[in-house]
């Protein structure tokens, strides 16, 4: 398949403060920024990429939706989003960038980044988290102490980076689920595992009835519990992450129409059109046509 038009970084490719592995980086983010000019374009990372803006005003695009950039805010990206900044005035906050592999490197099993909707979710407005006023200072006190240990790079610096890492990840899910009190483990669960068989499969399974099968339960129950706790159905959430994958798609103006149904397992490319109008109100054409506009 040809390449594609937005370029995808790796962290090695970042002007940052990087660990020796180059598994890990941290940064100031006006500094980051400053120093890759080249992220200020449309872009993806092959790793997870977080955000805390602190200062400033602007616009972050997220897998082509827009969100406020503002004070406050941390913004979750995992690997394959495709994002964008725009700045309309002085900004900073901090920046870090990690690969999952970097946790099974200091010892803490990768898996655990499943447990955490904010970067897990198919959802893109879930990426996106205003950070509890009482939670701001301690947030903003674990980057510093990340930075601190990246520049020592001693003996157990990257182990005391996993630390604080993994500690402000939790204290920001533990501030989340205290607000929305309706939604126990056994759904948390239960989703999470539905959104990652959507990751795998969205290009052949497009019923939720499918999934039901592979979560042994039934389609009525998946229904049920997306539309109580997302509140969105079970197919609206396919149906979104096949239309964003065929969005990422149309950005390459070298990829057919025709080539992306066929990639996406439709039936005839008429069939794809009428599918994307339908959920996005444009052809993709026209979205194409907007999109470099």
């Amino acid at each position: 398949m040809t390449k594609k038009l937005f370029p995808t970084y790796d962290i090695c490719n970042l002007n940052t403060e990087k660990n020796s592995n180059e598994l890990f980086s941290v940064d100031r983010f006006r500094g980051y920024v400053d120093s890759n000019p080249h992220l200020q374009e449309v872009h993806s990372h092959n790793y997870y990429h977080l955000v805390y803006f602190t200062e400033g005003s602007g616009e972050h695009l997220i897998d082509f939706e827009k969100f406020d950039a503002k004070s406050g805010t941390m913004y979750f990206m995992k690997p394959g989003q495709v994002h964008q900044w725009y700045f309309k005035e002085e900004y900073d906050g901090f920046v870090v960038n990690f690969s999952d592999n970097f946790l099974d490197w200091i010892g803490i099993n990768s898996s655990l980044l499943q447990q955490f909707k904010f970067l897990q979710s198919i959802l893109v407005q879930d990426h996106v988290v205003e950070i509890s006023k009482y939670l701001r200072e301690s947030v903003a006190n674990a980057f510093e102490e990340m930075i601190i240990e990246n520049q020592q790079n001693n003996q157990f610096s990257n182990l005391k980076i996993g630390f604080y890492l993994i500690n402000m990840l939790i204290d920001i899910d533990r501030s989340l689920k205290s607000s929305n009190h309706n939604t126990n483990d056994y759904q948390s669960l239960l989703l999470n595992n539905f959104q990652a068989l959507i990751e795998q499969n969205f290009k052949t399974k497009k019923l939720p009835k499918e999934y039901a099968e592979l979560l042994y339960i039934t389609p009525n129950h998946l229904n049920a519990l997306c539309k109580d706790v997302l509140g969105t159905s079970a197919g609206e959430l396919i149906r979104s992450r096949i239309v964003l994958e065929a969005k990422r798609l149309l950005v390459n103006k070298e990829v057919s129409v025709t080539e992306i149904a066929y990639l996406l397992n439709f039936q005839d490319a008429s069939y794809f059109v009428k599918f994307f109008k339908k959920y996005t109100n444009f052809t993709p054409e026209q979205f194409r046509k907007q999109y470099y506009s």
